[in-house]
């Protein structure tokens, strides 16, 4: 067994310190669902895998953030107005936060 050299873990932590948080993804899907999408457009432009995907999609459902339209083959994703309500606060609470962060530099 190799042990890790400092650059490796270095890298390691610039990787897993690029991992978005839950709250960031479900409002990547809530804002991916304001016209409607359907669960491929979710998947590709969320960046997640099908897996992930129902159980966002699924949760942001069961919460009442999201409803679903359509029947057979064509289901599609639509944010609802708690939803709407909830995108917006977390949009403006990243937005404080970029500026807090923004003054530290």
């Amino acid at each position: 067994m190799s042990k890790k050299s400092f650059s490796d873990i270095e890298e390691e932590l610039k990787i897993s310190s690029k991992r978005r948080t839950n709250d960031l993804i479900a409002s990547q899907i809530l804002k991916l669902c304001v016209n409607g999408a359907s669960k491929t457009r979710i998947l590709y432009q969320a960046n997640l895998n099908y897996l992930m995907a129902k159980q966002y999609l699924d949760n942001l459902m069961k919460n009442g953030f999201i409803a679903k339209e359509g029947t057979g083959t064509r289901i599609i994703y639509k944010t609802t107005c708690k939803g709407a309500e909830y995108k917006e606060k977390f949009e403006q609470l990243q937005a404080d936060l970029d500026g807090l962060y923004a003054l530290g530099d």
